[in-house]
């Protein structure tokens, strides 16, 4: 409840809230709010500006822009939640393992994380995609490995510090296996930094997404998502500014909110890193 309470008292926390839960109710409410069909072309209504009956706007192709961002939100934020997932489920253990047990562990799994720091995220999804081949699944899982690393350094060097810490000593002494001082104390302990870096790379996923779409790598036309929006939307950026200005504005919001939740739950998880409870100067 404290934390919740700090939570609260983060105005930029509850404006990155707030404009999550808009693109959540958006995505879902989508079949109820616009009467277009995501993926219906119409060409006689193609490359229209925003008017009464198109809020914000035709593509290309007739296709009303609002709805498809609306249910661009869909695959956006699947995408960006999913890779999250992928990147704890096999980053979290494998930073446990190495900063936990050290030695050859540590040894090897730091050299496998070497090894995926050596691409940039964005080089790396791109080379994962033309192996994999071009499809949702195989994007989720690319941009999911680009996530892999951070998540193993970052737990390691928590469990580093924290497997020295006099309570994990105690329990040591006091009988406890392993398992149950790593599920117990350290990773209990480590959770925090964790949780706010999972959700700053909820953000990451979604711009890296965007990009693969962007260059033509990502989710395929017809499904709408954000990043293939904007590459679609490319060739007529100065007839037609806003096919590629309202795609731009989404994933910019939806990073932007992501950023200033991942702060809020800082400051609320951990309030020796509190910068809205200091006194000015």
């Amino acid at each position: 409840m404290r934390a919740w309470q700090r939570f609260r008292r983060h105005p930029p926390a509850m404006v990155g809230l707030a404009i999550i839960v808009t693109f959540l109710v958006l995505a879902f409410a989508a079949p109820l709010i616009s009467p277009y069909d995501p993926n219906a072309q119409d060409l006689s209504a193609a490359i229209q500006p925003p008017s009464a009956s198109h809020w914000l706007g035709t593509d290309q192709l007739g296709r009303d822009i609002a709805t498809r961002l609306m249910y661009g939100t869909r695959i956006s934020l699947l995408i960006g939640v999913l890779a999250v997932a992928i990147g704890l489920v096999v980053g979290v253990p494998l930073g446990v393992v190495a900063g936990y047990y050290g030695g050859w562990a540590d040894m090897a799994v730091s050299r496998f994380a070497d090894m995926l720091f050596a691409f940039t995220s964005i080089l790396l999804a791109l080379t994962l995609v033309a192996v994999l081949g071009v499809s949702l699944q195989n994007v989720i899982v690319a941009v999911g490995i680009s996530v892999i690393p951070v998540i193993v350094r970052l737990v390691r060097s928590s469990v580093l510090s924290l497997r020295e810490e006099p309570f994990v000593e105690a329990a040591r002494a006091l009988g406890a296996g392993d398992l149950r001082i790593i599920v117990r104390h350290v990773f209990r302990n480590c959770l925090t930094p964790v949780l706010v870096h999972a959700t700053l790379s909820i953000g990451v996923s979604i711009l890296l997404a965007a990009g693969l779409g962007f260059l033509g790598l990502g989710v395929q036309s017809p499904t709408a998502e954000w990043g293939t929006m904007l590459g679609e939307g490319r060739q007529f950026i100065f007839s037609a500014p806003h096919l590629t200005a309202f795609p731009g504005i989404a994933i910019f919001l939806a990073i932007l909110a992501f950023n200033l939740l991942g702060d809020g739950l800082r400051d609320a998880l951990d309030p020796r890193l509190s910068t809205t409870d200091r006194p000015a100067g």
